[in-house]
């Protein structure tokens, strides 16, 4: 199988996981997702007492948690310092966080490395979902695609996934995450020039990671 790096990007609720996940098993590729390295972080930086609201502070800590990050699409891990961090970085208090943490420029720079590493080291190719991949982790990956959905569908998903929380609340969370994502300086939320957009409003999900493995198999032709 052709090796090929396929980078996914797009804001919360576009379906990026699932699709990620997906289109990496059917197509044998390795699985990153970036977030939860961005998560797992952050979650290091509140355990040990780091103001995450003080910039210089988080920049004198990022060094010091040891991040790996599993890459099987069937069972994608996380540890940090060796200690599985899967369930700890899903919080909401992480949640409300991680957009803080991930625009400092040091911690960006630690976790781009972290993941550039990883995307080279994927013998038979990776996928790898994030805000900033085709734009500045993987600027010359084989493919990329950004995800988008209207903020009432995301809204709708991510309150699915996590029962019982309510949808308006959700949305104004997910605008106001947008917007720091999107206006921080260092590598913004933002759709590179060459991505393919595909809007996941009115598809299931099967219906995406079709359309996701469709374009890969076409890129992959093309390169024959």
């Amino acid at each position: 199988m052709d090796s090929v790096i396929v980078a996914i990007d797009g804001p919360s609720g576009t379906g990026k996981s699932s699709t990620s996940k997906a289109v990496a098993a059917k197509l044998g590729l390795s699985y990153l997702d970036t977030g939860a390295q961005y998560r797992a972080i952050t979650w290091w930086m509140i355990s040990n007492g780091v103001d995450v609201t003080d910039a210089e502070a988080v920049a004198n800590a990022a060094s010091k948690p040891v991040i790996v990050s599993g890459t099987d699409p069937a069972r994608p891990t996380i540890t940090v310092d060796g200690a599985d961090a899967s369930g700890p970085i899903r919080t909401e208090e992480v949640t409300s966080k991680v957009s803080a943490v991930s625009a400092v420029p040091e911690v960006r720079s630690l976790i781009t490395e972290l993941q550039r590493s990883i995307a080279k080291g994927a013998e038979h190719g990776i996928v790898v979902e994030g805000r900033d991949i085709g734009t500045t982790v993987l600027p010359d990956a084989d493919l990329k695609i950004f995800l988008t959905a209207s903020p009432e569908a995301r809204a709708a998903r991510r309150s699915g996934e996590l029962k019982g929380v309510d949808v308006h609340a959700t949305k104004e969370a997910l605008i106001k995450r947008d917007a720091a994502d999107s206006s921080r300086k260092t590598s913004p939320l933002a759709k590179a020039g060459d991505a393919v957009e595909v809007d996941t409003t009115e598809l299931t999900l099967d219906q995406v990671i079709e359309c996701v493995v469709t374009l890969v198999d076409e890129k992959r032709a093309a390169a024959k």
